[in-house]
């Protein structure tokens, strides 16, 4: 369940057969939007997304913008292992 005005409240769902021939559904929430690069940025260890967010776009609920423009790490436990080149894109209204 999404919030009112939720990012992903727009995005369709996804269907796919399980292992036992059953159709689930998902949302597709990781659909990666264009993004303009602003800098190269290596992890280091204990850094986390908010506080990355914070510190490049001075709002620490904008961490889903870092997610995005690193669309081949499929967990947020991924973009964070320490010397990991994250991409930093340009900064953006919701």
């Amino acid at each position: 369940m999404f919030f009112d005005g939720s990012r992903y409240q727009r995005i369709l769902d996804a269907a796919f057969a399980d292992g036992e021939g059953a159709t689930r559904t998902i949302k597709r929430t990781r659909e990666p939007l264009a993004t303009e690069l602003a800098m190269i940025y290596q992890v280091r260890e204990g850094d986390r997304l908010d506080l990355l967010a914070n510190q490049f776009f001075h709002d620490p609920r904008k961490w889903w913008l870092i997610a995005d423009a690193n669309p081949d790490a499929m967990t947020l436990e991924e973009l964070l292992v320490p010397g990991r080149l994250l991409r930093i894109p340009k900064n953006r209204n919701p």
